[in-house]
């Protein structure tokens, strides 16, 4: 059997920057239309730190760019995070449900967040809806300044424009299903 052809993604930190480079963006601008810091970018297009998935909507949609292209993966490199859970932020996981919707408005993610860990960083808020599904663990929605505590079987379904965050409550990991809508 010929050995196996892989194909070398380009990390989304680069595809930002490139993208920031070619709209001549800087990063007072990125930072002013997305919210974050400058040093959060910067960590960022330097592969230092791997955004949540609200965030790249944030950072895709102030640089007019599709966000599918930031979080394209190839089939074999999905399927082996999906198994391996490989840490793509510093307390949790995530992975595509909805690969090729790319130039989709809804996509859907498994995300992992480890026991008893808060999304770092700033609270997240994008455009559009989200729908959360507790697969296993417990953990707290808060939307605003609203605390919803959810647990395995629980769902909410929230306007995420408004600033929200995760926390994994329990002292095992959670696993959810998160939908996004972004219009």
């Amino acid at each position: 059997m010929p050995p196996r052809k892989t194909t070398r993604l380009t990390p989304v930190g680069k595809k930002i920057k490139k993208a920031r480079i070619d709209k001549k963006m800087s990063y007072d601008t990125l930072a002013n239309e997305t919210g974050f810091s400058i040093e959060f970018l910067k960590k960022v297009e330097a592969g230092k730190v791997t955004p949540p998935v609200g965030s790249l909507l944030q950072i895709s949609r102030a640089l007019e760019i599709d966000s599918g292209d930031l979080l394209k993966e190839d089939e074999d490199r999905m399927q082996d995070r999906i198994k391996a859970y490989t840490k793509r932020t510093s307390s949790y996981a995530y992975t595509t449900l909805t690969p090729g919707a790319e130039n989709k408005h809804l996509k859907a993610f498994r995300v992992k967040i480890d026991a008893m860990k808060t999304h770092e960083g700033v609270s997240y808020n994008h455009e559009g809806e989200e729908f959360v599904y507790v697969l296993d663990g417990s953990i707290e929605v808060v939307v605003g300044e609203h605390v919803n505590a959810l647990g395995a079987g629980d769902s909410l379904h929230f306007n995420s424009g408004i600033q929200h965050r995760l926390k994994n409550t329990g002292d095992t990991d959670a696993e959810l299903i998160v939908v996004i809508y972004n219009p």
